[in-house]
């Protein structure tokens, strides 16, 4: 790929592991698609996993021609360079979801855990308007150290589940609902407002977000 001049639109932080615990991110939805290859090139080239976010499928072709090596998931909209070492950290992370139409979330909260290096699995269709999907799972759920809950709607799936289980409980909001639903709003009422105890919650959306506090939550451990 050809070298492209950096300093006309980004200033990389290569040291943001060592602060945060996890690498610079990309935000990809207003960024160009030679800018998000440059992007994830540089820091792929220092040893950095690489991971762009809200990359339409438009973007990624033209990123994919420039950088074989990405893997983009349609689903969860990410495109993603895996560390050269990869990373192992303590803890394992689940991730459920309401519905189908909250996997895309769901699934960016996955793909950020993972280049995290972050141990995770992923439960969807866990809604509350089939309880006894969720209820069936409680065996794994309480095996993981932290639940990342993602659900649209009236955002209820947080607030069960986090009267279920021991670990913290971060819940994610998504747009997804009919009218009344206010594209996220509702939920993340709803969610603030959780009669349970403890919930962390995210903006709307944010699987991402979400990723990113169970990773600080984790660097707590011990290796």
């Amino acid at each position: 790929m050809k070298k492209t001049d950096l300093s006309t639109f980004a200033e990389l932080d290569f040291d943001r592991d060592q602060r945060c615990g996890f690498a610079e991110f990309i935000y990809g939805a207003s960024k160009t698609p030679g800018q998000i290859a440059a992007i994830m090139s540089e820091l792929a080239a220092h040893g950095k996993p690489a991971l762009a976010t809200r990359v339409v499928p438009e973007a990624a072709e033209q990123v994919l021609k420039k950088l074989p090596e990405a893997v983009y998931d349609g689903s969860a909209h990410t495109l993603t360079i895996s560390e050269r070492k990869k990373l192992k950290r303590p803890g394992k992370v689940a991730v459920i979801c309401a519905g189908t139409s909250d996997l895309p979330i769901a699934k960016e909260a996955v793909n950020t855990l993972t280049v995290c290096g972050v141990d995770n699995f992923l439960l969807p269709d866990c809604g509350v308007a089939g309880l006894h999907r969720l209820l069936s799972k409680m065996e794994r759920l309480r095996k993981a150290d932290i639940i990342i809950a993602v659900a649209g709607m009236e955002g209820a799936l947080p607030s069960v589940t986090a009267g279920l289980v021991e670990c913290p409980v971060i819940a994610v909001p998504t747009s997804v609902g009919y009218g009344a639903s206010l594209h996220g709003i509702t939920a993340l009422l709803a969610m603030l407002n959780s009669c349970a105890s403890g919930v962390t919650v995210v903006n709307i959306d944010n699987g991402f977000g979400a990723a990113c506090a169970a990773v600080r939550m984790l660097s707590l451990r011990k290796n």
